[in-house]
């Protein structure tokens, strides 16, 4: 990746590293790539935003930089990611445009970018738009009737987007009581419209008052406390849980246990399977997925092909081997189907459908896909040169080994650079959560002495 773009586009606290000039730039050299990415002077780019209190004035600042460049702008305001992507496609634009930081506290965010088919946009052209800012921004702007125009879209997209999620279940979901967080985030002016649709379903809507400060604070899928003691104060089947921009999704079932992405992904993937739609028996999952995916994999008959971390080389990987579904633990799923990207709601109703048709309760249906105790430390690191020097530090590369020596195939490890944030990762599986936590902790202090 380049000094701006990340594993997930463009990402920083606002005002400390990501800016309106910056925006600015990145609107200007983005109409200009994609001018010449589809051949024409006036490229047409969607906007969608969740509900920081910054992403007001990164949307404006690159509304300024692309109109000043000469594309049109098609104004979704706030909806969640994948219904950018699914609009961006929708509308005929040529490219869709995110500012969000997702699951990220509310002083950060980000600007991160879809190609006309609806897919995060490959390196290249993150590659060529990273260049014109690098090197000034010395591109021609447009003066008289060239400027771009900017077209307020109304609520008939997001009537749009619910359509399109409603068609991808057959399920009433009669009987079901459901409890919804939105994470005070973007799926806040979508859920309670997608769940009315469903008369016969009993769904209470729960932080989706968004106040451009609570975002992700205490709630959502990073948070799931609140969540589980509604459910169980409740009775209620199920608690949805989604991240700010609701690409992500978790549950909470019954007892008010948390339900995984490696668990949502192995029922609907079990699901597919006994319906013959589950193209070479496979999922794709990354070096994340808990031991517990493989086993169930293993026993049910399917591959489990693991990917690098980040949503973008899990499609990448269904896209090479016509694969249907494919996710992280965090919560994203993707249903090549019916998405050209994770979609927490989308991945929410194929869940509930699941549930609904296996007539089992949650802890139930997700039961035999055990999980490994699993413990994640995440270190901070001043720098990205820093943390590459760690990660080929020979001592440790030995460390790892002698952990992996000790677990004897009972455990594994991973310590990994964090794509989005200045951090390094360790993540330890064992047979106990104990012996997890003891040997992330010391692979933790050999990372700090380095």
């Amino acid at each position: 990746m380049g000094k701006l773009f990340g594993t997930d586009g463009i990402r920083g606290v606002v005002n400390a590293g990501l800016d309106a000039t910056l925006a600015y730039q990145v609107g200007l050299a983005a109409a200009v790539v994609m001018a010449e990415e589809k051949g024409t002077d006036r490229p047409r780019i969607a906007i969608g935003k969740d509900t920081r209190i910054s992403s007001d004035l990164l949307e404006s600042a690159l509304v300024a930089g692309l109109c000043s460049a000469g594309a049109d702008v098609l104004h979704l305001g706030v909806v969640p990611t994948p219904a950018v992507a699914f609009l961006t496609v929708d509308s005929g634009a040529d490219a869709g445009i995110v500012i969000s930081a997702s699951h990220n506290p509310f002083e950060h965010n980000g600007i991160k970018i879809f190609n006309s088919q609806g897919y995060k946009l490959r390196d290249a052209l993150e590659n060529k738009i990273e260049d014109i800012i690098l090197s000034g921004c010395n591109v021609p702007l447009k003066t008289h009737g060239d400027l771009g125009r900017v077209v307020h879209m109304d609520e008939e997209v997001v009537r749009r987007y619910i359509d399109h999620l409603v068609s991808t279940v057959d399920a009433d979901f009669d009987g079901m009581r459901v409890v919804v967080d939105c994470a005070n985030g973007a799926s806040s002016a979508t859920a309670p419209g997608l769940f009315a649709r469903f008369p016969k379903l009993h769904a209470d809507i729960i932080h989706a008052r968004p106040d451009g400060v609570n975002i992700n604070n205490g709630c959502g899928s990073t948070h799931l406390e609140d969540l589980k003691a509604h459910v169980k104060a409740g009775g209620y089947d199920l608690g949805l849980a989604y991240d700010g921009d609701a690409d992500r999704f978790l549950a909470v079932d019954e007892n008010g246990e948390d339900i995984d992405g490696d668990q949502i992904m192995a029922a609907c993937a079990r699901m597919l399977k006994a319906e013959g739609a589950l193209n070479g028996n496979a999922m794709v999952g990354t070096v994340m997925s808990n031991m517990g995916l493989h086993i169930f994999a293993r026993e049910n008959g399917m591959e489990l092909f693991c990917t690098p971390v980040g949503d973008r080389n899990v499609l990448e990987k269904m896209l090479e081997c016509d694969y249907v579904i494919g996710g992280e633990q965090s919560g994203h799923t993707i249903f090549r189907r019916y998405a050209t990207t994770g979609d927490g709601e989308l991945t929410s109703l194929q869940f509930l459908q699941v549930l609904f048709r296996s007539g089992k309760k949650a802890s139930e249906l997700v039961a035999d896909c055990k999980r490994y105790p699993q413990v994640l430390i995440n270190l901070p690191v001043a720098s990205k040169e820093k943390k590459e020097e760690i990660m080929a530090a020979q001592a440790l590369k030995d460390a790892i080994a002698a952990k992996e020596a000790e677990m004897n195939g009972s455990g594994r490890v991973l310590v990994r650079p964090s794509g989005t944030e200045a951090l390094l990762r360790v993540m330890v599986e064992a047979q106990t959560h104990e012996a997890a936590r003891r040997y992330a902790e010391e692979l933790a202090d050999v990372i700090k002495n380095l």
